[in-house]
């Protein structure tokens, strides 16, 4: 056998690797905080959404808290399936102005509804708040997405802390028996061992976002917390989407691995000279990540619905 990096660069991405180094060295190395206090300077940093976020539905739960959604609607065209996407942000920011950007983006490019999740934000509100809320969130779109987008045609997915999180939602649908209605799942550079018990969850063990959301736990291999531990059978096809330069390289490969070894079906694509959160910085190679992505969901939309249909004789998008 065999392995290489090499056979899992998508094709024609070489031509931006020059680019995409002198992005990033031009921009600098970036970090999390490393406090509270520095989190708290972030969040008051953050910049605003050039639109509002716009919380259409609550999802009760059986508290008082209610999830908000924020749901982006295809402008001129007919919903032809529902994404539900979890942000990033370490599991202690809401969504960026780029994450509500890229929603719209995703309706528009594949006529589809994207359903992005309010969850609850680490050190406030721990593990496990946030994948009560994003399960939440799914079993709503499930119960709802007929009569609200004239569709069941369902996929999920999240970037970094986002990807943990669809994880984590996919094994509580599965165990809850429903995860059969999900037609795929986007993860893009997640990480699944926040217990630092193995070599990759090792190489991050010294982040403060780990004491903030998992802090108080004895034992974070709970597959709920670090699903890499977790039983992973009859899950939905995946996308692994992962650069090349970021730390967490190691983690989403050893993902993809036992997912596939769980006799799931696997695409992992790693993007040469891009750093963590690459697919969010204004870079060709972020396109064509983007672009690949667009087509993965398509195709995996288009699996379900029945031949003859108008909605799966239109052509693939990307």
């Amino acid at each position: 056998m065999q392995v290489g990096l090499e056979a899992l660069v998508p094709d024609g991405v070489a031509q931006h690797v020059a680019e995409s180094r002198a992005f990033y060295a031009a921009r600098g190395e970036r970090r999390g905080p490393a406090s509270l206090a520095e989190l708290r300077e972030i969040r008051a940093q953050a910049p605003a959404p050039r639109s509002p976020a716009v919380p259409v539905e609550q999802v009760v739960r059986g508290t008082r808290h209610r999830v908000g959604l924020r749901v982006h609607l295809p402008t001129h065209a007919e919903v032809r399936g529902v994404h539900l996407e979890i942000h990033g942000g370490g599991f202690y920011l809401g969504p960026t102005a780029g994450a509500e950007e890229g929603d719209r983006a995703l309706a528009e490019s594949l006529g589809i509804a994207v359903v992005g999740v309010e969850h609850r934000l680490a050190p406030e509100d721990p593990w496990p708040a946030a994948p009560d809320d994003c399960e939440a969130a799914a079993l709503w779109v499930l119960d709802h997405a007929q009569e609200r987008f004239g569709t069941t045609d369902l996929t999920i997915g999240g970037t970094s802390a986002g990807a943990t999180l669809a994880v984590t939602t996919l094994l509580r649908l599965r165990d809850a028996g429903r995860a059969d209605a999900v037609a795929g799942a986007v993860l893009q550079f997640g990480t699944y061992d926040l217990s630092g018990r193995t070599p990759a969850g090792r190489l991050i063990a010294g982040e403060w976002f780990l004491e903030a959301y998992a802090g108080h736990l004895t034992d974070r291999t709970l597959p709920d917390v670090s699903p890499a531990f977790g039983d992973l059978r009859g899950l939905p096809p995946a996308l692994l989407v992962v650069g090349a330069d970021d730390v967490l390289l190691e983690d989403d490969l050893a993902m993809a691995a036992r997912l596939s070894a769980a006799g799931n079906e696997v695409d992992v694509r790693v993007y040469p000279a891009s750093p963590h959160g690459f697919t969010g910085h204004p870079t060709a190679m972020a396109r064509a990540a983007l672009d690949g992505r667009d087509s993965w969901l398509a195709g995996r939309l288009a699996a379900r619905r029945p031949r003859g249909s108008a909605a799966a004789q239109r052509p693939a998008v990307g």
